[in-house]
């Protein structure tokens, strides 16, 4: 086995970069498409607090009758 450079270490018959600190605490893609999965999920099965849609049109504003229509 040769030897391995500064920062490398041997793995299975590979030399490999040692980690750098702090490169695992970030979020990866799948993670991330995980996440948005979810949430898309959770608002199909329970909603987001949107409430029944109303079907029927508001009433319209009727006309008060004060004077007899003249012909």
């Amino acid at each position: 086995m040769s030897k391995v450079p500064e920062g490398f270490h041997y793995v299975r018959g590979h030399i490999r970069r040692n980690p750098k600190p702090g490169s695992g605490k970030r979020m990866s893609g799948w993670m991330i498409a995980g996440l948005a999965a979810g949430v898309w999920l959770w608002g199909q099965v329970f909603g987001f607090g949107e409430t029944t849609t109303n079907t029927t049109p508001p009433a319209q504003p009727q006309p008060a009758i004060s004077t007899p229509a003249a012909r």
